[in-house]
C-alpha cells in the first residue's frame, strides 16, 4: 500500500556532486494528511475510526519517545490511540492477558507491545501472542511468512518506511547491487527480502554483519547501502562509491553537552564526508525515523478497513 505524492524535494549541492537529500519528515507529513483525509472520508460516511493501541513496559527514553511520537501521528491521521502502561516488575502472565485482551477487543484494530522488553519477559513468546490480524508492527510469524512469500501482509514498519522513500524519490533498484549492513529481524532480514523481491525493490542484495569478511570491497561495490548496523559512524567516504544511495537507519543515542537533552542521535553513517559522494542519502534524524511511525499508520489504516485480514 503505497501512496502518490508530489512535492518539492530540496536539491543539495555538495562540492562538484549533486546530492539530494531524502527528507523522511516531509514525506511522512504528506502521507499523514493523506491518511487523515481518508479517515475523516471513512468517518463521514459512517465506517469506523481506526484504533491503534501500544502497550509500554518500563521507562525507557527512546521507547518513551517513540511511543509518545506514535500517540502525536495517531491525532494527525485522526485515528483513536490507547496507550496502556507497566512498570518494569509487570510479570509475563501480566503482560500476556494484556495482549489477549486487546487481541480480544473489537475496537482495537491493531496494537504494538513497544521493544525491549524486561529481561525477564519472553519478547518471542510475547510476539505470539499477538493476533496476527492485528500485528500493526508485521513482527508476527504468520506476517514475516507472508511477506517472504510476497503475499498481502503487515510488513514491518521500518523496511516499509524505507520502501516508501525509495518510491517517493523515484530511485531506481531494480537490478541493482544493494548492500544491507545488519541482520536484525526488525530491519536487516525484512528489509533483504523485500530488497530482492520483484515487486519491491528486484535488486541484488548482499547482507553483511559483523562477521563478513571483506565489508569494505562490498560497500564499495554497491549502488544502495542500507546502514542498519547499530554502531555510529561506521560507514566512511572511502567505503562508499561516487553517486550511491546510502539510507541510514542509525539512531543511537551519543552524548552532547549542546543539546537539552544532553545527547544527540547518531547515524550508522559518517554523514558530513559520505554526503559528498552521494546522489541521494537520508539524515538522522529527520529520515527514516519519522517513515517508520508513519509506516506504523498506514498498517493500522489498513487493519482498520481489514485490507489483508477479515
Amino acid at each position: 500500500m503505497f501512496f502518490n505524492l508530489t512535492f518539492n524535494i530540496e536539491h543539495l549541492t555538495l562540492k562538484q556532486n549533486k546530492m539530494q537529500l531524502i527528507d523522511g519528515k516531509a514525506t511522512a507529513a504528506a502521507i499523514k494528511e493523506q491518511i487523515a483525509r481518508e479517515v475523516a472520508q471513512i468517518v463521514a460516511a459512517g465506517g469506523k475510526q481506526p484504533h491503534l493501541a501500544a502497550v509500554l513496559v518500563g521507562h525507557d527514553g527512546g521507547s518513551e519517545t517513540y511511543v509518545k511520537n506514535k500517540v502525536l501521528a495517531c491525532e494527525k491521521c485522526g485515528f483513536k490511540s490507547t496507550l496502556i502502561r507497566y512498570e518494569e516488575d509487570v510479570t509475563e502472565e501480566e503482560l500476556l492477558q494484556c495482549v489477549d485482551k486487546l487481541n480480544r477487543d473489537d475496537d482495537v484494530d491493531g496494537f504494538i507491545v513497544q521493544l525491549p522488553l524486561p529481561k525477564h519477559i519472553d519478547e518471542q513468546k510475547v510476539t505470539m501472542a499477538i493476533d496476527y490480524r492485528k500485528d500493526v508492527d508485521g513482527f508476527h510469524p504468520v506476517n514475516v511468512g507472508r511477506m517472504a512469500l510476497g503475499m498481502p501482509c503487515f510488513i514491518s514498519a521500518t523496511p516499509l518506511g524505507i520502501l516508501t522513500l525509495l518510491q517517493h524519490y523515484n530511485i531506481e533498484t531494480s537490478g541493482k547491487k544493494c548492500v544491507i549492513l545488519g541482520r536484525s529481524n526488525i530491519v536487516g532480514k525484512p528489509m533483504a527480502q523485500l530488497m530482492m523481491q520483484k515487486q519491491y525493490g528486484d535488486a541484488t542484495v548482499t547482507v553483511c554483519h559483523s562477521h563478513s569478511k571483506d565489508l569494505k570491497k562490498e560497500c564499495q561495490e554497491a549502488d544502495i547501502i542500507i546502514a542498519a548496523i547499530g554502531r555510529p559512524d561506521f560507514v566512511t567516504a572511502d567505503m562508499v562509491k561516487p553517486g550511491a544511495v546510502v539510507i541510514d537507519v542509525g539512531t543511537t543515542r551519543v552524548p552532547d553537552a549542546t543539546k537539552k537533552s544532553g545527547f544527540r542521535l547518531n547515524g550508522d553513517v559518517k554523514f558530513d564526508e559520505v554526503a559528498e559522494k552521494c546522489s541521494f542519502i537520508t539524515p538522522v534524524p529527520g529520515g527514516v525515523g519519522p517513515m517508520t511511525i508513519c509506516s506504523l499508520m498506514k498498517n493500522t489504516l489498513a487493519a482498520g478497513k481489514k485490507e489483508y485480514y477479515s
